[in-house]
């Protein structure tokens, strides 16, 4: 592989991945208070299930629906450039929100299309960031790299963001979009300075002959993959259970839990403790324990964790504590999936490839959060936590067997696996 690099490629992590995650844990804090604004901005508009949960539907849809054109525009275009656009879009989009919200124009229609366009940034914007990863970092070290964002993602996303937002919200308003725009501004000054450029069209890539056969390229891939596909399987319906819990978290807070709007970014707070401690230790786990174990061992315990949540949680510290079980593992997980596709995926299909797992696990989301708004208007908001997670734990016991053929440490063999 040829690179073009105003300064010569260091060994470790070196100052352009320091960059790279700088941006990425100052994107994902605004994400943060995002989690927590959107859903008490439309609480305020409405109290109906579906209505809610199909903010968090809109900000997910994009991955189901774009995700694949992205991943083609990974593979063709600057990657630092990508990610640099797809911010300064994003953070259009918050100023607008943020104007409508001072002058007290809040439609839940607005809401949708601002978290429909943030979606559809975040679908380039991590993308771009991850396949530029393996460019900067040497493969021997794409664990900890990966450790160190999934700990800046879960402690700006889901652990300092939250309670941010919400004190934000109750201070005042428009504050927490406002910080959001400073957040991807600050984000881009920082990718601009990255000096390493990743660009596809260094790497020759193979032309299908028509633009459909391009963007199917990777999803192509992947589905005959017999490692990663059941990686992608089983993040997707971990994502879909999830979320149905999630997507009417706000109303499970204040009915269920009796938990007011200060305190409802506490709680989700709260809930990622797991996430943080999971992502301080995520990558020398998963070297320790191996590819097989960390599968395993985190499916079980997070379809169980969701279904303890909707039988037992009925206390806040309940219920944080059996999320943060969910929040450790997902740490885990997302260290192991990213690092194993960085070793087995080509160069040339990297954007792609990546592009067509998210859009299986991330457009699991929206749908999860269409039936969890479903379910909660049906039955109540606790039922979506129990079905979900008892759906998830069908699915995991009838993949253990195949998970079983992996070896117990390293990277999985994929002619042994096929057989």
């Amino acid at each position: 592989m040829t690179e073009v690099d105003a300064a010569p490629r260091r060994k470790g992590l070196g100052r352009d991945f320091g960059l790279l995650s700088s941006a990425y844990a100052i994107q994902t804090l605004g994400e943060g208070v995002m989690v927590t604004a959107l859903p008490l901005v439309a609480s305020m508009i409405t109290t109906d299930p579906k209505l809610i949960s199909w903010v968090l539907l809109a900000w997910e849809l994009p991955w189901l629906l774009l995700a694949l054109p992205g991943g083609l525009m990974v593979d063709r275009f600057d990657r630092r450039r990508l990610m640099v656009t797809a911010q300064c879009f994003q953070m259009a989009l918050l100023v607008v929100l943020a104007t409508a919200v001072s002058f007290e124009f809040t439609e839940m229609w607005l809401l949708y299309l601002i978290a429909f366009g943030l979606g559809a940034g975040d679908i380039i914007f991590i993308g771009a960031s991850r396949a530029l990863l393996p460019d900067i970092v040497d493969e021997s070290r794409l664990e900890t790299a990966n450790g160190r964002n999934m700990t800046a993602e879960t402690l700006g996303r889901n652990f300092v963001g939250p309670p941010l937002g919400s004190a934000l919200f109750t201070f005042l308003l428009p504050l927490p979009f406002w910080l959001n725009a400073v957040t991807y501004l600050l984000s881009v000054t920082l990718i601009l300075r990255i000096r390493h450029r990743a660009l596809s069209q260094v790497t020759p890539v193979r032309r299908e002959g028509r633009v459909l056969g391009e963007l199917t390229a990777g999803l192509r891939w992947l589905v005959r993959h017999p490692v990663l596909r059941i990686v992608v399987m089983l993040a997707a319906v971990s994502n879909f259970c999830v979320i149905m819990g999630q997507s009417v978290l706000v109303l499970f807070a204040k009915q269920v839990l009796a938990v007011g709007d200060t305190f409802y970014g506490v709680l989700v707070a709260a809930m990622a403790v797991g996430g943080v401690v999971g992502g301080l230790f995520s990558g020398r786990a998963v070297v320790r324990f191996g590819t097989r174990t960390v599968a395993i061992t985190v499916s079980l315990s997070s379809a169980l964790s969701l279904l303890a949540i909707g039988a037992l949680g009925r206390q806040p510290i309940v219920v944080a504590a059996l999320f943060c079980v969910w929040s450790a593992g997902l740490a885990l997980w997302n260290v192991m999936a990213q690092s194993l596709s960085q070793r087995l995926i080509p160069d040339e299909l990297r954007g792609r490839v990546n592009s067509a797992s998210r859009m299986i696990c991330f457009g699991a989301l929206p749908l999860g959060a269409l039936a969890g708004g479903l379910v909660a208007d049906s039955i109540s908001v606790s039922a979506p936590w129990v079905i979900g997670g008892a759906l998830n734990l069908v699915v995991v016991l009838l993949t253990v067997p195949k998970l079983l053929k992996w070896p117990s440490t390293g990277v999985p063999n994929t002619e042994e696996v096929a057989s």
